[in-house]
């Protein structure tokens, strides 16, 4: 596939923030792996369904009902087709990866016992450590850490070491939110399954970067949020191979999970709507849905390429400040750099850039183990979409400059 390049001016018009001042200054958005800003096009979908076919959906026979029921299903289809699943029911609905893991905890508990193992990765968000932290005191189930390297990559030896018969789940991010290294999930679903263990993968960081492709990864579970990808927040979405979805109980009960309701028993639907009780986030998933169109409209090739360009070129220009040091120095890499200044907290930095115009993220990003590793309390995270530029990445080295002139 040719990769087409990207028209970059004409990609930040479709971002009205953009055109933002802060503190005086023109905003450089630069904290992209915590939530990701939303084009016009997506932003005039949410507005269309609360002006033209607000409605619940599943439930109504009149007009806007089936409306809103038949974009919301379509939405469903859109991220099947993006993921390439092979059926829409495999894609249930939740409000993020958070909640999507947690769905997967939940089930699990009814298959584990005491000895059970679960495998996690040293370099997890706090959402997809803590669950499983939950559902080992609630089994009697073991966790184990699989270990990383000072390059931010993880040690794959000692994971094929740690692997065993009692290993029932492995858990690992597909991109490190806080190093944004790519982690080489193809090898760690293909060792896991030779155990007879399934796999989850957090996907948030990788769908705004990475085109997903769950039935070439034989993944079991996948997850990703909507506001990483240019959507909204509160929605996102949980893939799951039909068998463990199918085997996997409900998460919670209430409406529309249900197929027959009495006092005495209760038989629940089919997939997808098992997993989804209740109101859904319906504009959420249709605007889902949307931010999808946009971004395979760009073109997840020319979009790696471009990001690539702009990490290269970052890295560059930061390594070149005295007393900075990169955190996360793997080859394989997607737009993320954090760091530190050595003297300075990186709270003060964050603060200062801040005056300057520059949203940058600072502390442990959720991701305490990691800079427990590292022996430091936090670090400044840069992280760069397609809508930034290498002008923005000259200021924030500017800033960076002007704040060691501050405080030294």
């Amino acid at each position: 596939m040719i990769i087409t390049k990207l028209d970059i001016e004409t990609i930040r018009q479709d971002f009205p923030i953009l055109k933002r001042k802060v503190n005086g200054y023109p905003l450089v958005y630069l904290d992209n792996a915590a939530t990701s800003q939303t084009p016009k096009q997506v932003i005039d979908v949410i507005v269309d369904y609360y002006t033209r076919y607000n409605a619940n959906i599943h439930r109504g026979v009149h007009t806007l009902s089936q409306e809103a029921t038949d974009a919301y299903e379509n939405a469903r289809i859109k991220v099947q087709n993006h993921i390439n699943a092979v059926e829409p029911y495999e894609i249930i609905f939740t409000s993020g990866t958070t909640d999507s893991i947690n769905l997967v905890a939940n089930g699990f508990a009814s298959f584990l016992k005491k000895g059970d193992e679960l495998l996690v990765s040293a370099m997890e968000h706090h959402s997809n450590i803590v669950p499983w932290q939950m559902l080992c005191e609630r089994t009697g189930a073991i966790l184990k850490v699989i270990p990383m390297n000072l390059e931010g990559e993880l040690l794959i030896e000692e994971y094929a070491k740690l692997l065993s018969s009692s290993t029932k789940l492995v858990v690992c991010n597909h991109v490190s939110n806080a190093l944004g290294t790519i982690n080489p999930i193809e090898k760690i679903i293909s060792l896991a399954h030779e155990v007879g263990a399934a796999v989850l993968i957090d996907g948030a960081q990788a769908a705004p970067h990475i085109k997903i492709d769950v039935q070439k990864l034989n993944v079991d579970f996948y997850t990703i949020s909507a506001h990483k990808i240019c959507g909204p927040t509160g929605v996102g979405i949980l893939y799951g191979k039909e068998e463990w979805l199918a085997k996997l109980p409900p998460y919670q009960g209430g409406g529309e999970m249900i197929a027959e309701v009495t006092f005495e028993k209760t038989t629940y639907a089919d997939l997808p709507h098992k997993f989804e009780a209740g109101t859904p986030n319906i504009c959420g998933g249709i605007a889902f849905g949307a931010a999808l169109d946009y971004m395979n409209s760009l073109g997840y090739e020319a979009i790696a390429s471009y990001e690539k360009g702009l990490l290269a070129y970052a890295t560059k220009e930061l390594t070149l400040i005295e007393g900075l040091k990169i955190y996360g120095t793997s080859e394989h890499k997607t737009s993320v750099i954090s760091f530190n200044v050595k003297g300075i907290h990186p709270y003060d930095i964050g603060t200062i850039l801040d005056k300057l115009g520059i949203a940058v993220r600072t502390g442990h990003h959720c991701a305490q183990p990691v800079m427990d590793y590292f022996k430091v309390p936090g670090t400044v995270r840069a992280s760069f979409s397609f809508y930034n530029t290498k002008n923005e990445v000259d200021i924030l080295v500017e800033g960076v400059k002007k704040t060691i002139q501050m405080l030294s």
